[in-house]
């Protein structure tokens, strides 16, 4: 009887703070709000979260499977044309971070890509 193999990767994190042109303001929170429920149904979506912080920053949390399925939903429209021309949206680049997520990730086991 052969063991099956599972991969140990652990799954990757991306949070970080967006502060969208006045002007553009509305447009940023409604076109990444309007991402919110169809990321989480993507393949390899862990998290998706998007909060709004009283000076009217966003806050961006995700959690993925894979550095794969992150590279899969940053290449889907809207998303990709918004990264694309992030300084007309956004008087600064995103504070962002992404990391490797040490802690244990609930039901990681059964997000884990398989072979």
């Amino acid at each position: 009887m052969t063991t099956p193999t599972t991969s140990t990767q652990a799954p990757l994190s991306l949070y970080g703070f967006l502060r969208p042109r006045p002007e553009r303001a509305e447009e940023v929170r409604q076109l990444l709000s309007s991402l919110v429920e169809p990321t989480r149904r993507e393949e390899g979506n862990l998290e998706y979260h998007l909060h709004e912080h009283e000076d009217g920053r966003l806050f961006l949390y995700e959690v993925w499977r894979s550095q794969e399925d992150l590279d899969r939903h940053n290449a889907r429209e809207p998303l990709r044309g918004f990264l694309a021309n992030l300084l007309d949206y956004l008087v600064e680049l995103p504070e962002g971070y992404f990391n490797t997520m040490i802690s244990p990730y609930p039901g990681a086991a059964s997000a884990a890509p398989q072979p």
